[in-house]
């Protein structure tokens, strides 16, 4: 027997392991367009991000109504609000609109809880136009009936003793007894 000496033919991408291996003018290609990209190299591409001039902007948008262009804000680093929370204008409007909703008002415990939230609702009404910047407020208003009893109201929250600040209003008549309490914390 004869032993035929052929040897086995094999393409260059057999030979390489089957991949295909790029040439090296495409990999200085890419490497030029990570350098070039603005985006960090983790893959994760921008959630929306889209550069347009205002008149393509302006077409786009008449033409994608219900698709809408996100805004993005800069950080501000401010840490004091420019219109500051005042307690004396707080505590005198709060006061006013106790007097005026209560004066010949009689209790009654059934009633009692919906005029809470109608004057809670109205003192913080007034609150916000004030317009003080960066506050979140709490208005709680108690009414509690006058039998000869003793009372004490407490709360507590976690403050910023520089930044937060709470106003309290009483209103006294013959038969009952209204606290409103108005809490204004600085939210950044």
């Amino acid at each position: 027997m004869e032993k035929s000496s052929k040897t086995p033919k094999f393409s260059n991408a057999a030979l390489e392991g089957g991949k295909q291996r790029e040439t090296l003018s495409e990999k200085d290609s890419m490497k030029a367009k990570r350098r070039q990209s603005q985006y960090p190299p983790f893959g994760m591409a921008p959630v929306e991000e889209e550069h347009y001039s205002d008149s393509t902007k302006t077409k786009l948008i008449a033409s994608r109504p219900s698709r809408a262009l996100k805004i993005r804000y800069a950080n501000t680093y401010q840490l004091e609000p420019h219109n500051e929370f005042r307690d004396c204008l707080v505590r005198g409007k709060a006061q006013a609109i106790l007097t005026n909703k209560l004066e010949e008002a009689k209790y009654d415990g059934v009633s009692s809880p919906s005029l809470c939230a109608s004057i809670s609702e109205e003192i913080l009404r007034a609150v916000k136009e004030f317009d003080f910047d960066r506050y979140k407020y709490v208005v709680s208003v108690l009414i509690v009936e006058k039998a000869g009893q003793a009372m004490k109201v407490a709360s507590k929250w976690v403050w910023d003793a520089q930044r937060d600040n709470w106003v309290s209003a009483k209103c006294e008549t013959e038969t009952f007894i209204a606290l409103a309490l108005v809490m204004a914390c600085y939210y950044e």
